[in-house]
């Protein structure tokens, strides 16, 4: 059954935007991540512009990151401070990172851009992952005890200036650091339509120190309002959101992310990440395909008798 998306100009079929919407909601829940990271280039592949597919991805990362942002307010596990201050970073992180969007748009460039940062962010992304699954089935096998190196970093945090007790994360810092993390996952909101935790999480957990615990709620408490912004932004600015792709894409994600986390339950953790990082590589490797190879039909345009 096609249906007709009217911002995105294009026809796609619905059962295949359901499907994939299905298909990432099971990654979601087999793997715990918000999957704008794949949804986005997904998108790509089947024909929706990236523009488009940026500004109404960031738009189903605000529901999807709401509904567990809720569950762990309900456990106590987000540090409404700490995320007040990453959120103060990420606004004008979008900001920044709009204009950036914007004036590449007006050169013609965005699209080329916003696949070059996924093809970066997924390749180095994939591959650390894939390493460091690999490095854990090895250490458990061989039952090697794991130095912590969660706070390796923190001195140096503790050296800067404009220090804030967070007592939910039981932490006495300067607010510089986590302002910056917030900038630059704003920026990468805006650009390329994700929530950013795949960056953040773990700069919360080895740059700032954070517990483990706090860190996904209050890193999910920050994707709320800066998806939610950077969705507005592009709304208004660049008319890009395409509700009707939105809402096809969110119901299969709510009914995949049901299955995911019936089968995530059923797999080990050092299994899981692996088969994510070889999925994130796959992707990677797709997008950079269509990068290199020269296209089979060939546009220009020109001026006419020219």
């Amino acid at each position: 059954m096609q249906i007709y998306l009217p911002i995105a100009e294009v026809s796609v079929n619905a059962f295949l935007l359901l499907g994939l919407g299905g298909f990432v909601g099971v990654l979601s829940g087999m793997f715990g991540v918000g999957g704008g990271f794949l949804m986005t280039p997904l998108l790509f592949f089947i024909g929706i512009p990236p523009a488009v597919a940026v500004a109404t991805e960031a738009n189903q990362i605000v529901a999807s990151s709401f509904s567990g942002a809720l569950a762990h307010l309900r456990r106590k596990t987000v540090d409404l401070k700490m995320g007040t201050v990453l959120l103060g970073g990420g606004l004008i992180g979008a900001v920044l990172g709009l204009y950036v969007f914007n004036y590449l748009k007006a050169l013609g460039q965005v699209d080329l851009l916003v696949k070059l940062c996924y093809v970066v962010f997924l390749g180095v992304i994939g591959t650390l992952m894939l390493v460091e699954s690999l490095n854990a089935i090895r250490r458990a096998r061989s039952k090697t005890n794991v130095i912590n190196r969660t706070n390796r970093h923190k001195g140096l945090v503790h050296t800067l200036p404009l220090k804030m007790r967070f007592k939910t994360s039981g932490l006495y810092i300067s607010v510089i650091p986590p302002f910056a993390v917030g900038i630059f996952v704003g920026i990468l909101s805006a650009i390329m339509g994700v929530g950013g935790g795949f960056i953040m999480v773990p700069a919360m957990i080895y740059i700032l120190g954070m517990p483990t615990k706090v860190v996904v709620g209050t890193s999910l408490f920050q994707i709320i309002f800066v998806t939610g912004f950077t969705t507005l932004l592009h709304a208004t600015t660049n008319y890009t959101v395409d509700i009707a792709l939105a809402v096809l894409l969110l119901i299969g994600g709510v009914i995949g992310a049901q299955v995911g986390t019936q089968i995530g339950a059923k797999m080990q953790a050092e299994q899981l990440r692996i088969l994510l990082s070889v999925l994130v590589l796959l992707v990677c490797l797709k997008l950079a395909m269509d990068l290199l190879i020269e296209p089979a039909e060939l546009f220009s345009l020109g001026k006419l008798g020219i």
